[in-house]
C-alpha cells in the first residue's frame, strides 16, 4: 500500500451560542474545524482532524510510503521541518497527517483503532467542558443540564477574570450536576487559559477553595512556566493541569522534571503518536494523562490503550458539520463503535456547501492573548 495524495478541507463547529475563555470569545459560536484526507493506491482514505499549514512540505516526508508505518513516518515528518521549527500550527499539520495514517492502518486491518492499539474496553471516561465564559447563569445552567442528561458528573468551567463570578458559576454548575445525578458527588475544574501570574493564581484559587473543591486548575500560568506552576501547586489544594499547548516531548521534560504538573494534558490536534508518547512519559512519572480538544476522537481511541488515562474532555455534543462519528455518549463516557479506523465519515459535498467564514486573520477570540493578561489589578472589573 502506498500514500498517493492528500486533500484539505475546513468545516465548522456551530455551537449555537458564544464560546470562549478568559482570552476572548467567538460571539457567533462558529469555530473552523480543519481536516486532512490522505489517499492510498488501494482506495483507503484516512481522516485526520487538525490544522494544515505547510502541509505540502510536510507531506513530502510520507508521499509514496506505506501508511501503516505510522511511527516511522511520524518521525520522518518531524525531521522534514526540524530547522524551520515543528512547533505550533505546523506540529498540528504533522498531527493531522499522523491521525489519518492511523485511520488508514486500522481500516486496512478491518478493526476500530481502539482495538488495533490494544484497548480492552471501548468506553472512555469523559468530563463536560462548554467553553462557557460568555454564558449567563440561565444559559450556563441549561448547557450543563444537557451534559448531565448524558450522565456527565464532572465539569470544567472557563474562568480566571473575576473571583466572585467564578465562584457563582462553579456553585451553579455543581448544583445542576448534583440535581441530575443525586447518587454521585459532582466534580469541578477551572480553566484559566494562562491568564494569571503565579501570585494571582494562588490568590484566586485559594479564595475559591474556601467554598468549593476543585479537582484541578488548568493552565493557571504560562504553559512553559515550570517554577510558576510549582508555586501554584504548593499553595492550593487543587491539582495543576497543563500541556495542551505543548508541542513535542522536549517541551514536557522541564515541567515534569520540576514536578510542575499533577495532570498531564495533550491536545487532540497534535495527533495520536504524540499522545501515546506523552502518555508514556507521564506514566514514567506516575502521572495521569488527559486529552483535550473539540473533537478528540483519535485520542479517545488511544486513551483505551494507555494505563494512566484519567478522563477526556467532551466539548460539543454534536460533531462538526459534514462529519458523522461512530461514537455515543452514555453514562458519562465516550462509547466507541466497531467501525474500522477512527469511525469518522466525511461528507465532502456537505462541507463544500458550507457558507464558511472568509478565512481572514482573526482579530478577536480565545486564540489571541489580551494585552492585560496577567497584568490586571484585582479591583478591575472583568472585560
Amino acid at each position: 500500500m502506498k500514500i498517493i495524495g492528500y486533500r484539505t478541507l475546513t468545516t465548522l463547529q456551530d455551537w449555537g451560542r458564544p464560546v470562549g475563555d478568559a482570552n476572548g470569545v467567538f460571539e457567533d459560536g462558529l469555530v473552523s474545524v480543519p481536516l486532512v484526507l490522505v489517499d492510498t493506491d488501494e482506495g483507503i482514505t484516512g481522516v485526520g482532524l487538525g490544522p494544515h499549514p505547510d502541509v505540502a512540505n510536510v507531506f513530502t516526508a510520507i508521499e509514496g510510503e506505506d501508511p501503516r508505518a505510522t511511527v516511522a513516518l511520524y518521525d520522518r515528518m518531524l525531521r522534514q521541518v526540524f530547522k524551520a521549527g515543528h512547533g505550533g500550527a505546523v506540529f498540528g499539520t504533522i498531527g493531522a497527517l499522523d491521525s489519518a495514517l492511523w485511520d488508514i492502518k486500522a481500516k486496512a486491518a478491518g478493526e476500530p483503532l481502539w482495538r488495533l492499539l490494544g484497548g480492552l474496553d471501548r468506553t472512555v471516561p469523559a468530563y463536560a467542558s462548554g467553553l462557557d465564559i460568555a454564558l449567563s447563569e440561565d444559559e450556563l445552567a441549561a448547557t450543563y443540564r444537557t451534559y448531565a442528561e448524558r450522565g456527565l458528573r464532572v465539569a470544567k468551567l472557563k474562568g480566571g477574570l473575576d473571583i466572585g463570578q467564578d465562584l457563582a458559576r462553579l456553585t451553579l454548575v455543581r448544583d445542576v450536576l448534583a440535581d441530575s445525578n443525586p447518587q454521585s458527588r459532582p466534580g469541578l475544574m477551572l480553566d484559566a487559559n494562562e491568564s494569571w501570574t503565579p501570585k494571582q493564581a494562588v490568590r484566586h484559587v485559594a479564595e475559591l477553595e474556601r467554598s468549593v473543591d476543585l479537582i484541578w486548575v488548568e493552565e493557571p500560568v504560562r504553559r512553559w512556566d515550570a517554577a510558576g506552576m510549582v508555586t501554584v501547586g504548593r499553595a492550593v489544594r487543587a491539582s495543576v493541569a497543563a500541556g495542551e499547548n505543548l508541542t513535542g516531548l522536549e517541551q514536557f521534560r522541564p515541567l515534569l522534571a520540576a514536578g510542575a504538573l499533577d495532570v498531564v494534558q495533550t491536545a487532540a490536534g497534535w495527533g495520536i503518536t504524540h499522545f501515546l508518547r506523552v502518555a508514556a512519559l507521564a506514566h514514567a512519572h506516575d502521572l495521569p494523562v488527559s486529552p483535550i480538544g473539540t473533537t478528540p476522537l483519535g485520542l479517545v481511541h488511544a486513551a483505551t490503550a494507555v494505563p494512566n488515562h484519567m478522563a477526556t474532555e467532551l466539548q460539543d455534543l454534536v460533531p462538526p458539520q459534514g462529519l458523522s462519528v461512530d461514537l455515543e455518549i452514555e453514562d458519562g463516557q465516550f462509547v466507541l463503535g466497531d467501525s474500522p479506523g477512527l469511525g469518522v465519515t466525511v461528507d465532502e459535498e456537505a462541507i463544500a456547501a458550507i457558507d464558511a467564514p472568509s478565512g481572514g486573520p482573526l482579530r478577536s477570540g480565545p486564540h489571541i492573548r489580551p494585552t492585560q493578561a496577567g497584568r490586571r489589578l484585582d479591583f478591575e472589573p472583568p472585560p
